[in-house]
């Protein structure tokens, strides 16, 4: 779960990367919430910038407090992109997914100049793979690709939602959680798993961010890649 009071800070932290004109990346999941209304604060007081949100909830959140939106139809190139992580390893390799919207968190993160990785302290890592690695799926595959991930040597998870039925994301996949223990080569995983038919993508977000804001304590450090 983390530290909300961290996670708080590190997402308030994040709007001084947001400058005037640009096209904003907005992301998902409880760190980004208090991300998206930092920077709606700032819209509030005459900041203009346009948002592109990662999920279909965090559009309806931008909305709701003023930030005007648009699509990566009208733009291809994001300024910033501010997201959170489930798990950050020191080479800033991440595990996203753990709520859900990790496909077009990937998607608006690889359009993105910089991407701002916002999170308390609980989620930096020495190495990942703590935390179980979402896997997005085509529902006509789920069976077939957790059989050849098992084969991999991870324990698989189809995600469910509230009602028990298979967790079905905004572009209508279902989610392996996939827990592999600890990952020593992510880029490897990656490709492995790229190379599975009826995987749409997976949580692990490799040579995307370009800093993160932790919050430890009452506060922030930031975090820049450890080079090899």
């Amino acid at each position: 779960m983390g530290n909300d009071n961290e996670k708080e800070l590190a997402g308030r932290a994040s709007a001084r990367f947001v400058n005037d004109g640009n096209i904003v990346g907005l992301g998902t999941g409880t760190t980004a919430v208090h991300a998206v209304h930092a920077i709606a604060d700032r819209v509030k007081s005459g900041l203009k910038i346009l948002g592109i949100p990662t999920s279909v909830r965090t559009g309806e959140l931008a909305r709701s407090l003023g930030i005007p939106l648009t699509t990566l139809d009208e733009y291809q190139e994001i300024d910033v992109t501010i997201d959170g992580a489930d798990e950050i390893d020191p080479r800033l390799c991440l595990i996203k997914g753990g709520g859900g919207a990790l496909l077009r968190e990937k998607i608006i993160a690889s359009a993105s100049r910089k991407m701002v990785v916002i999170a308390d302290s609980t989620k930096l890592v020495p190495v990942l793979g703590k935390f179980p690695l979402p896997v997005e799926v085509i529902g006509f595959a789920q069976v077939v690709v957790a059989k050849k991930i098992q084969q991999m040597g991870a324990k698989v998870d189809l995600r469910r939602d509230a009602a028990g039925k298979a967790y079905v994301t905004d572009e209508g996949h279902h989610i392996l959680d996939c827990r592999f223990g600890e990952i020593p080569d992510p880029p490897a995983l990656g490709r492995m798993l790229n190379d599975i038919p009826g995987v749409v993508e997976h949580g692990l977000f490799i040579g995307l961010a370009s800093l993160a804001l932790v919050g430890k304590g009452s506060a922030v450090e930031e975090v820049e890649k450890a080079q090899r």
